[in-house]
């Protein structure tokens, strides 16, 4: 049984990357709480079944807008559609990314860039067009998803912790700035979770380790993201803004 949140019933949602994996797990969250919500993904196939499969039953059904959010003209249309869409914004929660790995010697200029769009350009661009909208709401809540791999110095993951880690240090900045209008701004910093995506990197002596490493024997589901997402969205999270919020198990 999940927790209900009176006061997500009704909010304008945004989710990027809401397709699949922890993002699925955030659409479906939202739906149940009766918000009115909208995801971006470039999964078109699967982000559609998830529509199919959440409609039924729904208080509000949910909206799929297909988005590179890489691509800025893109990025700039897919928020004003969810405006229209929504009639206003009152939550954004920044999920989209991508943990490709690789080598130092590998990463080029351009890959470089590319790794920055993916994992870090958008979540300022989403936020500088969701603010106005917030503002005219009288308030809102942005959250933004880092990850514990900066944390832990994980291998052959140098640009994706290099954007991990700013992304800490945007979220205490926007909190800052965006205060008086009452906007909080928080971080998410997942664990491993278990994911389609994250089980084609690990073996089962890989699992094996990443639960010897933890505090807790749990596998982390997107479920036990999506709880602490709730909660920092609602208004029972009121006074929070400007952390970082950990769900991983005591992964040290």
């Amino acid at each position: 049984m999940r927790a209900r949140y009176p006061s997500l019933a009704g909010k304008r949602v945004l989710v990027t990357g809401g397709g699949s994996g922890i993002g699925e797990g955030l659409v479906e969250a939202f739906v149940e709480q009766g918000a009115r919500l909208a995801f971006c993904d470039i999964a078109d196939e699967a982000s559609r079944a998830l529509v199919a499969r959440l409609t039924p039953g729904a208080a509000h059904a949910p909206l799929y807008i297909g988005c590179d959010l890489t691509d800025m003209d893109a990025l700039r249309g897919m928020m004003a559609e969810a405006e229209r869409a929504l009639g206003g914004l009152d939550i954004l929660i920044n999920n989209a990314g991508n943990d490709d790995r690789h080598t130092i010697a590998e990463v080029t200029p351009d890959y470089w860039d590319d790794r920055v769009a993916v994992n870090l350009r958008h979540m300022f661009f989403t936020a500088q067009a969701a603010v106005p909208m917030m503002q005219r709401a009288g308030g809102g809540v942005i959250l933004n998803f880092g990850s514990i791999s900066w944390h832990l110095g994980l291998p052959e993951l140098v640009l994706y912790q290099t954007a991990k880690a700013a992304i800490e240090g945007l979220t205490r900045s926007l909190a800052r700035d965006l205060g008086r209008s009452n906007i909080r701004v928080n971080t998410i910093v997942p664990g491993n979770v278990q994911t389609p995506r994250q089980m084609k990197w690990y073996t089962p002596d890989g699992e094996a380790e990443i639960v010897a490493a933890q505090c807790l024997d749990a596998r982390i589901q997107p479920a036990d993201v999506a709880a602490l997402v709730l909660f920092l969205a609602s208004d029972d999270a009121r006074v929070c803004t400007g952390h970082d919020y950990f769900v991983d198990a005591g992964w040290r």
